[in-house]
């Protein structure tokens, strides 16, 4: 599959060093969307919006417009930005805040005019220090601009955004539960029903939570038409993707692509994309949207980056994050230190997250220290049966959010791809690979 070169909508500056300033902004058509939505009604903004069929960048995949929909008719309280992004290995919206922070703006007031929303917050998280200290910055200046705030470029339309500063925790990448941190609570997710966003949100008002790659697309769908961006890509998956492409790849980095007329043969191989396998070695798996995603292998090199495709692998693209594992890759010691990291950041909340991700993660550590039993293998699997009924993707749940049911994924995934070598490790009472 030949890989295409498709505008680039949200990285078009990120050749510039001062993509990040209002004057390389305005240089470059910044602001030019929001003053054309700005001169359309909100219906219309929405219905170009709905039109793109732009899915969600957070991770699960929803649709923007359709999202946008569920809300009751009329003037929405709250818009909440999603900026979390605490998935491993997970850096694109990284890359937005810190390098084009007033297109992530533009978008938001956007959104904000479509939605009729006078209060936006921006939750973004608190490691990402430089990328909180440009969107801020970004918006002072884009308040002095005009392009926030009251009578926004003499338009009649007014709306306040207020950059918030996460704590650090995984799980406020989950919506319910970032909200529950923006209302200055713990963060633990919410039951759905009834607490689904856009019926019971922030301080108990229909809310709209949209990831920040999400935003940054609007400036672009508003200025070319949501039939531009809907025209790239393929069925379901329309318009380009950032993926964020680690590990084992002599480039690793992030690349706007094209939905589904790029492959992950494409992403890893091409000399202009990841370049490859470090040292010439073989490609042993990858983990294709995220640490909660389930592994694929080389057998899936020609799959394409799209929703549907990857979901029909029994996975799923997720966050974007594409982790490649050459063959001196441990799969155990890989799947245990996702399990671990899930164990650290679970709320709490939910005994079989609480409880069994401590318990997978002691056995594994049994088997990587060289204690472990052959009926561990099966003694996992029964553990991840039981935290997620099944062990199949999309997981059953049986928590609140889809954190528990996603712990099950690395570690089903090392012992369905790679169980001799796990037997062998327990067997010698030490990692083959050394």
């Amino acid at each position: 599959m030949a890989i295409t070169e498709p505008p680039k909508i949200v990285t078009s500056r990120l050749a510039h060093d001062d993509s990040h300033t209002l004057e390389r902004f305005l240089a470059t058509g910044g602001y030019e969307g929001l003053r054309k939505a700005l001169a359309m009604t909100p219906a219309e903004v929405a219905a170009e919006v709905d039109a793109a069929s732009l899915l969600g960048r957070g991770g699960a995949g929803f649709p923007a417009g359709r999202k946008w929909s569920m809300v009751r008719p009329g003037p929405l309280p709250y818009l909440v930005v999603n900026g979390d992004e605490s998935e491993p290995a997970t850096f694109k919206d990284h890359l937005l805040v810190e390098r084009d922070p007033h297109q992530l703006i533009e978008g938001v007031v956007i959104a904000a005019y479509a939605l009729q929303v006078a209060q936006v917050f921006v939750y973004i998280r608190g490691e990402l220090a430089l990328g909180l200290e440009r969107v801020q910055g970004a918006l002072n200046e884009a308040y002095e601009h005009g392009a926030v705030g009251r009578d926004i470029f003499g338009s009649g339309f007014s709306v306040d955004i207020v950059v918030h500063p996460g704590a650090g925790a995984y799980i406020c990448g989950e919506e319910t539960a970032l909200i529950e941190s923006l209302e200055g609570k713990r963060g633990f997710p919410r039951i759905k029903p009834p607490y689904f966003p856009a019926a019971i949100g922030l301080y108990g008002e229909p809310t709209v939570v949209n990831n920040v790659e999400t935003m940054s697309n609007l400036p672009w769908i508003v200025a070319h038409g949501g039939a531009a961006f809907a025209a790239l890509g393929e069925g379901r998956s329309t318009g380009t993707r950032l993926f964020a492409l680690a590990g084992h790849v002599r480039n690793p980095g992030v690349y706007e692509l094209e939905m589904v007329k790029t492959t992950f043969r494409d992403l890893i191989y091409a000399p202009v994309l990841g370049g490859g396998i470090l040292h010439g070695h073989e490609l042993k798996a990858f983990v294709p949207g995220g640490v909660s995603a389930p592994w694929l292998g080389p057998e899936h090199l020609d799959v394409p980056l799209g929703q549907d495709e990857v979901a029909a692998c029994g996975t799923m693209l997720g966050s974007g994050s594409i982790v490649v594992m050459d063959h001196t890759t441990c799969a155990l010691r890989a799947a245990w230190r996702i399990t671990r990291f899930f164990w650290r950041e679970s709320c709490g909340q939910c005994t079989p997250c609480r409880e069994g991700s401590g318990w997978l993660e002691k056995i594994l550590w049994r088997i990587e220290s060289g204690a472990g039993r052959e009926e561990d293998l099966d003694l996992l699997m029964d553990a991840c049966d039981n935290i997620a009924p099944g062990v199949s993707w999309p997981p059953q749940q049986t928590t609140i959010c889809v954190l528990g049911p996603s712990i099950p994924s690395s570690i089903a995934s090392g012992i369905r791809m790679f169980r001799d070598e796990l037997l062998l490790h327990v067997k010698e009472g030490a990692c083959p690979h050394g």
